[in-house]
């Protein structure tokens, strides 16, 4: 293939460092929209509910000053201006979920961190899932001394669980359970701790839900969504320049 020219198109810091690191491993990167320009690098995921671009305006506009060929990375591309386009999506990369769920679960108790009055170490948690980033945030959280529980939905998970020295509960029975514990970690996207259940919870407990859909009900409730790109703007922007060459390199 011949030379590529990325154009990164956004203003995060996470989408600024990505250029940065283009860069260094010896990228093109074009200031601006352009002929030359071989591919489009949008925010991860890409668009607002609205459509419109995650940084702002609309995508038709933006691809009316790129050639037809131009390729498009970024995330979530169901975009009916995007039809019959050549698209890359990193949120189906599997490399990219778990490097990102890794940065995310740091990002997650660095939060935590930040808001307990109290060390992680022999700080009884619970994080409820266990999919990609449930398991970086539960492994994470043991290594740091945490008495840590995850809530899983299948008994396979939950005899795997056992196994690895977690405890486990059954997502769907929580209950009761709640009151042991000093801060809770969601990843599950769909209601898992309704404000009933929120009177089994210490007063003190700390909620943190990182699902897109937010699982736990109540007010006081930290939704802490897109941690990566916030909280460690680098280490995404490095990961989604990785991913980015990985995947153009690939075709």
């Amino acid at each position: 293939m011949g030379e590529s020219v990325f154009f990164p198109a956004g203003a995060s810091p996470a989408l600024a460092a990505a250029a940065r690191a283009l860069e260094e491993r010896g990228c093109r990167v074009a200031p601006g929209p352009g002929q030359e320009v071989t591919h489009l690098l949008l925010e991860v995921p890409s668009f607002q509910a609205d459509g419109n671009l995650k940084s702002g305006g609309a995508l038709e506009e933006l691809l009316m000053g790129l050639p037809e060929n131009v390729t498009v990375l970024g995330g979530n591309l169901d975009h009916p201006a995007l039809a019959g386009r050549k698209t890359i999506d990193f949120l189906k990369d599997e490399a990219y979920l778990a490097e990102n769920a890794a940065i995310t679960a740091h990002c997650a108790v660095k939060l935590a961190l930040a808001k307990l009055p109290v060390i992680v170490t022999g700080c009884p948690v619970l994080v409820i899932g266990w999919g990609r980033i449930g398991k970086c945030l539960a492994s994470l959280l043991k290594s740091m001394g945490a008495r840590v529980d995850v809530a899983a939905r299948k008994p396979a998970d939950r005899a795997m669980l056992y196994a690895l020295g977690y405890g486990a509960v059954e997502t769907g029975a929580l209950g009761g359970n709640l009151l042991r514990y000093r801060a809770v970690f969601n990843t599950v996207p769909a209601p898992v701790i309704s404000q009933e259940q929120r009177v089994f919870c210490r007063r003190d407990c700390l909620l943190i839900d990182l699902a897109s859909v937010k699982g736990i009900d109540g007010p006081d409730v930290l939704w802490a969504r897109g941690l990566p790109g916030k909280d460690a703007p680098e280490s995404s922007g490095r990961l989604i320049a990785r991913t980015a060459i990985r995947l153009a390199e690939r075709g």
